[in-house]
């Protein structure tokens, strides 16, 4: 008997690109409507798992970076010129026209939300929730990665986070203060596991080629799990539950495609990578920009193919647009 062949954990780093792309997919699917009542409901309220999946890779490319440079200017800097160009262009388009002036409180919130979009700290305003979410992220990395490379037993703390998060949803006193961004505490975990999945990728570590069943068993039967609690129990659990069952889907579905993908054809993976090169400025554009437009008599799948033909290339206009204004303030801003 042929033994199975070895899970190359470097893979994970090789189709980073096509992962992401799926992802932003993945989203997409999330956020074309569906009725409660359609067969499909459950699986595509799982396209949610796109964020996470987001957020695990995002966590390796960090540590990937902060092992080559290990400088937290440098870090914020490149942080810095990737997102907040692409963000305050487009809070902008959004914002601005909405405005309405009035008290200097208006005016005072209008700037807030340009500078890091703070009424979803305030009060869970989700329009584009993920932006101070990656950039709350970042700006803990660095100590993050900084104190597991000094005592590797802190890469054990996600495990802490995880419980915070049930706190979060079920102590009184701490839900009252911080349970209106439960969506963003509930995604934190898989963020800083892709952080501590980032030293075994970057080790080009590979995994027992028998582990294949345990993993495929893992992904199915935690799959099969948010879609029943989706079709069957919308609305009816607290959302946080699901969202950690999204861990172990989210680990064993990067490492399952970064086995499908090595298999994939040449232009199908460079249509997830041409995604994923874009997610940034997809994220930004699609619903507000674009899926706002689509007639709502169209059906499920016409919406959301309209959707990435006309959001693709409007991300790949703001991201030249942002790749010339990065250039620029590159020198000026120090490292």
């Amino acid at each position: 008997m042929n033994r199975l062949k070895d899970i190359q954990l470097a893979d994970i780093s090789r189709f980073r690109g096509e992962q992401m792309g799926i992802a932003m997919l993945l989203i997409f699917l999330f956020h074309v409507s569906l009725p409660r009542q359609d067969a499909f409901f459950g699986l595509h309220r799982i396209g949610n798992i796109g964020v996470d999946l987001f957020l695990f890779l995002s966590g390796i490319g960090l540590w990937f970076s902060w092992v080559k440079r290990p400088e937290w200017k440098s870090f914020y800097k490149r942080r810095f010129l990737r997102i907040y160009p692409a963000w305050l262009i487009v809070a902008s388009l959004y914002y601005i026209p909405r405005f309405t002036g009035g008290s200097w409180w208006a005016w005072i919130d209008l700037f807030g939300q340009l500078g890091f979009n703070w009424e979803f700290w305030i009060r869970d305003e989700l329009t584009f929730w993920y932006i101070p979410a990656i950039m709350m992220l970042y700006l803990f990395a660095p100590p993050y990665m900084a104190l597991i490379r000094r005592h590797p037993v802190y890469r054990w703390l996600p495990v802490a986070m995880i419980v915070w998060c049930v706190l979060v949803q079920y102590i009184p006193v701490i839900h009252q203060s911080v349970g209106h961004i439960e969506i963003f505490w509930s995604r934190v975990p898989i963020f800083f596991i892709g952080i501590n999945m980032g030293a075994h990728v970057r080790k080009k570590e590979s995994v027992d080629g028998s582990a294949i069943w345990l993993i495929l068993f893992l992904f199915v039967m935690t799959l099969a799990s948010c879609i029943y609690l989706e079709q069957a129990r919308h609305g009816r659990f607290p959302l946080f539950i699901e969202r950690m069952v999204y861990i172990p889907l989210t680990v064993t579905a990067v490492l399952l495609f970064s086995v499908l993908l090595r298999h994939a054809p040449g232009w199908l993976n460079r249509f997830f990578r041409f995604v994923g090169v874009l997610s940034l400025e997809c994220y930004l554009i699609h619903i507000h920009f674009v899926m706002v437009h689509i007639p709502k008599s169209w059906s499920y799948w016409p919406t959301f193919l309209a959707c990435v033909a006309v959001t693709l290339p409007l991300a790949w206009v703001l991201s030249k647009i942002v790749d010339r204004i990065s250039r620029k303030l590159d020198p000026i801003i120090p490292e």
